[in-house]
């Protein structure tokens, strides 16, 4: 009997969002491990309960990336304050081998990414290929060791679901995926 009321309590201090299964098109239905910029392990699905920006990337990259994190720095500016509060930024790395925590500190700290809202992941190896396939970003790995990959911006809502998606990474947000994102937070 204890057991049980113990089981109950548990449950009503959960998020209501996390008692509930996840939606079947939920990103978040990937279990993928990732380990983010302070050393930390985490999972994709422990971003539920959040709208988030997820972008792929990596921090040796001198082309389109820098250019997909000032997209998304410029969509921070044209928030406000409370709207930024409700989102989250996860940028997850093509690049495990060599984006681990130290250089992805080292790329948040150069660009002065708010270590409380963004998030710069190391996925598992085996699992990059899974995360690129669900958020639609195709890449491949030249043989100069970079990578030639899509750059694109997408929103996921609270439960991980895809609701809108930018390909336009050019330094300046999109006004329809800005208003997309304004869209999903009206709601805090």
């Amino acid at each position: 009997m204890r057991s049980l009321v113990a089981a109950l309590l548990l449950l009503a201090l959960l998020p209501a969002s996390a008692a509930q299964p996840l939606p079947r098109d939920s990103v978040y239905q990937l279990d993928a491990a990732l380990t983010d910029q302070a050393g930390r392990r985490t999972t994709l699905a422990a971003r539920r309960g959040t709208a988030q920006v997820v972008v792929m990337f990596y921090t040796s990259c001198s082309y389109i990336c820098p250019t997909i994190i000032d997209t998304v720095l410029d969509l921070d500016r044209k928030l406000t304050p409370a709207e930024r509060a409700h989102l989250g930024v996860l940028l997850i790395s093509l690049d495990p081998q060599r984006d681990d925590p130290a250089a992805l500190k080292a790329t948040a700290d150069k660009r002065g990414l708010d270590p409380n809202r963004w998030t710069l992941a190391q996925p598992q190896a085996a699992d990059v290929r899974a995360l690129a396939g669900v958020l639609g970003v195709r890449y491949r790995l030249l043989a100069d060791g970079e990578f030639n990959h899509t750059g694109a911006l997408v929103l996921l809502d609270a439960d991980g679901r895809v609701v809108a998606r930018s390909s336009k990474t050019s330094g300046l947000v999109e006004a329809q995926f800005l208003a997309r994102v304004r869209g999903e937070l009206s709601g805090h």
